[in-house]
């Protein structure tokens, strides 16, 4: 099997039950730092402008998923 290094502790394995990681106490390690904030996901800020854009876009794709509508055959 193919060794691969856990990204918590660095520890060498090649067990696969928790892959990526070497056992369920580093899994939970990094489930925990997802909970706390540790972990983010970049985001934008977006401004009114944006918000005006997206609106219209999901508006014109409703109307655009309610012309392909078939039912009236």
């Amino acid at each position: 099997m193919k060794k691969h290094k856990c990204p918590i502790c660095g520890m060498e394995t090649d067990d696969e039950k928790y892959r990526p990681f070497c056992s369920k106490h580093c899994a939970d390690v990094d489930l925990g730092r997802w909970f706390n904030g540790s972990y983010a996901v970049p985001a934008e800020n977006l401004d009114e402008a944006d918000y005006a854009e997206l609106e219209k876009e999901l508006t014109e794709g409703q109307k655009a998923d309610s012309s392909d509508d078939l039912s009236h055959y």
